[in-house]
């Protein structure tokens, strides 16, 4: 019978394998594909090994911390490469380096357990122009929604998005005015999909289909 001295030896080697395996599997899911054809790309270029490895670094201690879906992360961490490789110079490509990291150190630090995160798909597939919907549960009687939605990132900084910001009640959720262009929504929540509609024009960015990440 293996005595305490051998069995915590065993315990320590479980969770030195079990963690390797971990951020094996995270480096992975993380890592900005430079390989192959993609070689070429200007993300990959030696310009930008500093920014990849910090990028990576703030991936890591996200993936390990954050309250938000582990899917919603790597999900926009996609996202976030297919859209930097739109940039066609090296000041957009370090801006959209900049926005990322700020996007993971938001996801590190916040708690997450009282917001709903959405993302827009099309043919069941995450739209080709992404939009990240989050409600958040202020309080009891209180939600603010914010909605994000993704240009063109060689545009001027302050047009490469457009946004969203409504409040409503839990009770009243459905119907939905956009503070900032005074948009008018129509909400309806369906388990796992929550589907956006609008009748005015000038608004259709954030209609659609969306997927909750829980």
């Amino acid at each position: 019978m293996p005595s305490n001295t051998d069995m915590n030896q065993l315990k320590r080697l479980s969770f030195v394998v079990t963690l390797s395996c971990l951020c094996s599997s995270l480096v992975f899911a993380e890592s900005i594909d430079c390989s192959n054809s993609k070689s070429e790309l200007k993300i990959c270029s030696k310009t930008f090994s500093e920014a990849r490895k910090q990028l990576s670094n703030k991936y890591l201690s996200a993936y390990l911390v954050t309250d938000a879906p582990l899917q919603l992360l790597q999900d926009t961490q996609t996202l976030w490469f297919r859209h930097t490789q739109q940039c066609k110079t090296s000041s957009c490509i370090q801006q959209q380096f900049d926005v990322r990291g700020d996007d993971l150190n938001f996801y590190a630090s916040l708690k997450q357990t009282l917001t709903q995160h959405y993302l827009k798909f099309e043919n069941g597939h995450i739209a080709a122009q992404p939009v990240h919907l989050q409600i958040h549960q202020l309080a009891k009687d209180k939600i603010k929604i914010e909605g994000l939605a993704y240009r063109n990132p060689n545009n001027r900084k302050e047009s490469q998005t457009v946004s969203l910001m409504a409040y409503s009640s839990p009770e009243q959720k459905s119907e939905i005015l956009d503070n900032e262009h005074n948009c008018k929504y129509k909400f309806d929540f369906q388990k796992a999909l929550l589907i956006v509609k609008t009748q005015q024009k000038g608004c259709e960015r954030f209609s659609g289909v969306y997927r909750l990440y829980d």
